[in-house]
């Protein structure tokens, strides 16, 4: 006489199939959550405009891909639009570590920057700066030769930006990434 089975312990073939489903499925989860951990980490990130100091190039709430490849590879160039780790000189004003800026690349190492008359001079050439459209107030700074491995930055709204006018040049080794592409609000969606 046959025994009987023990149903208990075998799963059907149904039970078997979903269980292989699903664990494929966390798989797939968690190479995704690996994935994306990678990429934000060492190849691009989201970041969101908190402030007016960046106007009309960049407007508060606009959100951005900040790209973190090509600063490891090559210095900026002038005019990028760069997003960095507080420097030390914020951070002593009381910024958090964990905080990040968005500014313009406005002088490179050895570069000479200097303002007269609220006109930004590099080595004793006025800047065109088509993307500065509101009238920045009349202000003046002796020249600042920018040091090695570190960047001249300004915000394009002159008059509401925390920058290198007031603390100094920012070294590269804060340099977080180069902001590329807008994708928020999809009116301004496109490259920077």
């Amino acid at each position: 006489m046959p025994e009987p089975s023990d149903s208990t312990n075998t799963p059907t073939p149904m039970l078997t199939k979903l269980w292989q489903s699903w664990g494929e499925n966390l798989k797939i989860l968690i190479a995704a959550v690996i994935l994306a951990l990678v990429i934000r980490t060492f190849v691009a990130e989201p970041r969101f405009i908190p402030s007016a100091s960046m106007v009309p190039t960049l407007e508060l709430g606009d959100r951005l891909v900040v790209e973190k490849i090509s600063y490891k590879l090559h210095p900026p160039a002038y005019a990028d639009i760069v997003v960095f780790a507080v420097p030390p000189q914020l951070q002593a004003e009381g910024y958090q570590a964990d905080q990040a800026f968005i500014k313009r690349a406005i002088g490179l190492p050895g570069d000479r920057i200097s303002l007269r008359n609220g006109r930004v001079y590099r080595n004793d050439i006025a800047l065109p700066e088509p993307y500065v459209t509101i009238t920045p107030k009349p202000e003046d700074i002796n020249t600042i030769t920018v040091p090695a491995n570190e960047i001249f930055v300004m915000g394009d709204n002159r008059n509401n930006s925390n920058d290198s006018r007031y603390w100094g040049t920012l070294p590269m080794q804060n340099l977080i990434g180069k902001a590329v592409w807008r994708f928020f609000p999809l009116t301004r969606w496109g490259k920077l």
